[in-house]
């Protein structure tokens, strides 16, 4: 793709700006894309946790979403946090009305703090009405177990077969990917499977010994919806996006944003360390 992507994100907002759409709006931007944003709620937060959670009138949604896509050419969604199900249904409603040709589902239920962003008995709208409109969905082992209703997985064997289970949850004519997030298992490095009905591929990579780590999902889920129009497959997307993570992980420390689990580094490929090394 020559042109820049337009990327829409459609999530919450994190007034730290570790995670939801000021997260997003970096990492689209970090990795070459333009970062569009429709707001779905918004949250009282910081690196410890979670104070509050005021959503967004499902009109003004609908409002938001139809404005910009009457305008903009959207090249690929991400969509985060929502917090409750009428935001889910109205954000479904519009998508299969404007048919973006992309779309990343990040199903954010729970944050970092254990804080949680999605009842329960809202779940099953999230699966039923969003599930089918995804190109890929990325969601770490608690919320594949929530997806499921059963545990997370504790080891790469049952994370394989989660993601066989969570595939069977989009199957519908056209490419559909799971991106499972394992984070650390006992005895393993941090491997991600990317699963799309035949194919289940390991993406791993070391373990960083880091407490921040606040917005890894957000961050990953945006990079990759910005990368699917500019490389040539999902599995490149999907290691590429797996680098910028790794490494904004990586430099994570050389941040100082609060005193809880503090945000990983956006925009590591810009900052003074990367100039020095140029």
């Amino acid at each position: 793709m020559s042109r820049v992507p337009n990327i829409l994100a459609i999530a919450g907002v994190d007034p730290s700006g570790g995670a939801g759409i000021l997260a997003d709006v970096k990492a689209i931007s970090a990795n070459g894309g333009y970062a569009c944003a429709v707001l779905a709620a918004l949250t009282a937060q910081n690196t410890r946790g979670v104070t509050g959670i005021e959503p967004v009138r499902t009109d003004f949604i609908r409002l938001q979403l139809d404005t910009l896509f009457e305008d903009v050419r959207i090249d690929a969604v991400k969509i985060g946090m929502l917090g409750a199900a009428p935001a889910i249904e109205v954000v479904a409603d519009r998508l299969m009305a404007w048919k973006p040709p992309r779309i990343v589902l990040d199903p954010v239920m729970v944050a970092r703090s254990g804080d949680v962003l999605l009842e329960r008995r809202d779940v099953a709208v999230l699966r039923e009405a969003l599930l089918p409109l995804a190109s890929i969905m990325t969601p770490n082992r608690a919320e594949a177990g929530l997806l499921l209703e059963t545990g997370a997985a504790d080891n790469l064997r049952d994370m394989r077969r989660q993601a066989e289970r969570l595939r069977n949850l989009m199957a519908h004519d056209g490419e559909r990917w799971v991106y499972l997030k394992g984070a650390r298992i006992p005895g393993e490095d941090a491997v991600d499977l990317l699963h799309d009905g035949d194919r289940m591929i390991e993406l791993p990579s070391p373990y960083i010994d880091t407490r921040n780590t606040h917005g890894t999902g957000c961050t990953l889920s945006a990079a990759l919806a910005t990368l699917l129009p500019l490389t040539t497959d999902v599995p490149a997307a999907a290691r590429e996006a797996k680098a910028y993570i790794t490494r904004a992980i990586q430099q994570a420390d050389t941040l100082e944003v609060g005193k809880g689990h503090g945000p990983v580094h956006h925009f590591h490929a810009f900052g003074r360390e990367a100039r020095d090394a140029g």
